[in-house]
């Protein structure tokens, strides 16, 4: 311990012959250097960011999105106040690139940031400070933003903006996390790897329409966290599919709650623990659109694969 404490003291006075202490004590709290895609899907009304970094819990500190109005993400020695109010700025009607040069007249460190922003109409900017840490740099155009600081290289940018570009169709959720993964495979943050996180938000995408979150997960602390986001990412899909059906069923919507649970039901195959209830629901939701015959074959299955909601049925 001792000898421990005699290094770090000798590392100090080190710095201050060098006259640098300032960027040593700068230097010891972890920052949010890492990579993130910002994206919109106008045709569905979401927009979203995904973020990976060598940080526990990036997920807390980088993604901020408001449905119907826009998302950003904010890293390198982030401000985290560029999240709500860039979003707010956004719901004003300025361009995302009035909204980063708002921003800095009012943020004397504005050149050791990094943030990508998109507005609902797939507006977007990207910005990345002269004082970021190398290799830092980002990518626009239209719906998306993607951008990293701490790098292995610039291929990371440009794996998540083709990725982004090739998987145009498929839900906003699954384009961001591929584009993540892409960013990932191409080296990602220089540093190593510890946290993920996705966020997409679409006007009373959550349970009962109470909410607008759609999808909404993190890893915080893993060996290989882009992997754990996608076995998340499974599981929220099923979700975000199975909401919309629900909340459908209660406003007595029954021909379009039976679309989005049918279409629940098939996702759900791929994960196993949520299945049971999901079928339940399906033929809770098939016998409200006079599907006898079918709400018994779903009911059936889900007692086969859970006999507890046997119980429930009664």
């Amino acid at each position: 311990m001792r000898s421990h404490r005699a290094s770090v003291t000798l590392l100090i006075c080190s710095a201050l012959v060098a006259g640098d202490f300032l960027s040593v004590v700068s230097a010891a709290p972890p920052r949010p250097e890492t990579f993130s895609i910002v994206a919109a899907d106008p045709e569905t009304g979401e927009v979203g960011v995904a973020v990976a970094s060598r940080v526990f819990a990036g997920g807390t500190v980088v993604p901020h999105a408001r449905a119907g109005e826009g998302a950003d993400a904010t890293h390198s020695f982030a401000n985290t106040t560029y999240g709500p109010r860039g979003i707010e700025l956004m719901a004003r009607g300025v361009h995302p690139e009035e909204v980063v040069e708002v921003l800095h007249r009012h943020d004397p460190g504005h050149e050791q940031r990094q943030v990508g922003m998109v507005d609902a109409d797939g507006n977007s900017a990207t910005y990345t400070g002269s004082k970021c840490l190398a290799w830092a740099g980002g990518r626009a155009g239209k719906n998306y933003a993607a951008q990293g600081n701490s790098l292995t290289g610039e291929a990371v940018v440009v794996a998540m903006e083709s990725t982004f570009l090739e998987t145009v169709g498929k839900p906003l959720a699954e384009r961001l996390y591929l584009a993540l993964e892409a960013g990932h495979s191409a080296g990602g943050d220089s540093r190593g790897k510890q946290s993920a996180a996705l966020l997409v938000v679409r006007e009373r995408a959550g349970y009962g329409g109470y909410t607008d979150l759609a999808v909404d997960i993190r890893v915080d602390d893993h060996a290989t966290p882009i992997q754990e986001l996608k076995r998340l990412l499974g599981m929220a899909l099923v979700n975000d599919y199975w909401n919309r059906g629900w909340t459908a069923f209660t406003e007595k919507n029954f021909e379009e709650a039976l679309r989005w649970q049918e279409k629940t039901a098939g996702q759900a195959e791929g994960v196993p623990n949520m299945l049971p209830e999901v079928l339940y629901d399906l033929a809770v939701i098939r016998l409200a659109n006079d599907d006898s015959a079918g709400a018994l074959v779903a009911l059936r299955r889900a007692v086969d694969l859970n006999p507890k909601l046997a119980d429930q049925a009664m």
